[in-house]
């Protein structure tokens, strides 16, 4: 990829160009799905799967973008820029912005990416390129912002420029990982503590589905909606709460469960996930990748049912995995209704489980189910002195 990527560069600017190869990787989270925006405790990991770029600094203020993928070109500059028709210009130029309302004094750029982050797939593609982004011009002009702050700008730049509200758990991965590590981020506080992936048995395997249902935006706004529902109860009785974070079984019993049984059973799988990501980082430290596997059903099984954000598709991916002795655990993973499923899996039996669950899914439902293996690795980074 980076021979393509320099190449690529030299040819649309000039051989004597030596451009910055930066790197970002795409994310998983294994426990945690929902629980963002309820102020809760998430487990992502950054993953085997980049955005690459090749950068350098102009000797004007222009702006020339080429992605590798679509084939196209896009020009501005960083004193006139405006939301352009491609979609994928706006997560450089969001990141462009953010500088700029930050009062930086930015050097134009050129600039040529590509990368082998499924594109819809929910391994967040769009926060990677928008780390890298951040990543390179600040080297390009000697800017000192630290990880934190580079996640917390480029997720500025897609919920303010590209116009989803999302929250800061892709970027904080992206730029955060670390090699054969899991990340617990608490999305109140943002501290963080790494967790090993010791497993030399077991690995990640994703299972695309290949469906993405209609209903996701508007059942996610509907999910958000329901469990501020749930907290408004609560605070009639306990002013001081101000999330599902600080909400126990107890307070939901007393104060939802009759009112209103279904932001009960919404608010019920939240509180029951902040829980599961303490105890599978416990679980990850003891190195008992059995009871991380369970824990994975588990939360499937409050998505699916409790939260009710699945679809037949991924039941179909989960249920068939179930009793297979080689698979610890299984679930959906991302804001449901199509994407994929993350499984852990016995390396040895790999091949022969992915091949199984294909020609089942193609038979159950008539698509055709791609599959991903992923390894932890270390957040954004440069790679050209590497």
């Amino acid at each position: 990829m980076d021979t393509v990527l320099i190449k690529k560069y030299k040819e649309l600017f000039g051989e004597s160009q030596e451009p910055h190869l930066i790197r970002s990787p795409g994310r998983i989270n294994l426990l945690g799905e929902h629980v963002d925006y309820n102020m809760g405790l998430v487990l992502p990991a950054a993953i085997d799967k980049y955005i690459y770029i090749a950068i350098q600094e102009r000797k004007d203020s222009q702006i020339h973008l080429y992605s590798l993928d679509y084939e196209e070109l896009y020009e501005s500059s960083v004193t006139e820029f405006k939301r352009s028709n491609k979609l994928w210009a706006n997560y450089i130029l969001g990141v462009v912005d953010q500088f700029v309302k930050r009062g930086e004094n930015l050097k134009g750029f050129n600039m040529v990416f590509s990368g082998d982050i499924p594109q819809g797939s929910g391994l967040s593609s769009s926060a990677a390129l928008e780390c890298a982004t951040a990543y390179g011009l600040q080297k390009l002009n000697g800017f000192s912002l630290d990880r934190m702050e580079m996640a917390k700008l480029a997720q500025a730049a897609e919920n303010q420029f590209v116009g989803v509200n999302c929250g800061l758990m892709d970027q904080f991965a992206s730029l955060h990982g670390r090699k054969n590590h899991l990340i617990q981020f608490d999305c109140e506080s943002l501290e963080y503590s790494y967790f090993p992936f010791t497993s030399t048995d077991y690995m990640f395997i994703l299972f695309n589905s290949q469906v993405n249902h209609s209903l996701a935006s508007s059942a996610y706004n509907e999910r958000r909606e329901q469990c501020e529902k749930g907290v408004a109860m609560i605070r009639e009785h306990h002013p001081e709460i101000k999330s599902l974070r600080e909400v126990s079984p107890e307070l939901l019993d007393r104060y939802v469960k009759q009112q209103d049984p279904l932001v009960y059973q919404r608010c019920t799988y939240i509180v029951n996930e902040i829980q599961r990501v303490q105890e599978a980082s416990q679980a990850l430290l003891d190195d008992d990748f059995i009871r991380v596997g369970k824990l994975m059903y588990e939360t499937h099984q409050g998505l699916s049912q409790d939260y009710d954000v699945s679809c037949v598709e991924l039941d179909f991916l989960v249920n068939h995995l179930k009793n297979n002795p080689a698979v610890l655990g299984s679930r959906m993973m991302g804001g449901g209704f199509g994407g994929c499923t993350i499984n852990l899996i016995k390396k040895d039996r790999v091949d022969e489980i992915i091949a199984d669950t294909a020609s089942a899914y193609k038979k159950h439902t008539g698509l055709v189910m791609k599959s991903y293996k992923v390894n932890l690795v270390d957040g954004t980074e440069d790679l050209t002195f590497s």
